[in-house]
């Protein structure tokens, strides 16, 4: 669930910045494939490809780890309001 949740969030930062998977990959030097795997959930990316991938997209990492955390903590409790149901 984080790894689709850090691509959403991912894919939604570069979407702003108005840049294609090519511009940010060659922005962030790695693969335009890796960024998309990334973006889809497939892929987990290290701390250094998401510090490059931050960097490349002017925001701090610790703003979109924050921002991963809160929509994860958002989405577990929905499940667990669901399940308590």
């Amino acid at each position: 669930m984080i790894e689709n949740i850090f691509g959403e969030i991912l894919r939604k930062h570069r979407k702003e910045s108005k840049l294609s998977q090519e511009d940010l990959a060659l922005n962030a030097e790695i693969d335009r494939s890796f960024l998309s795997e990334i973006e889809r959930g497939i892929r987990k990316p290290t701390i250094n490809t998401v510090f490059a991938l931050c960097y490349a997209l002017h925001i701090k990492p610790s703003d979109l780890i924050r921002e991963v955390e809160e929509e994860y903590e958002r989405k577990r409790e929905a499940t667990h309001e669901l399940t308590d149901d």
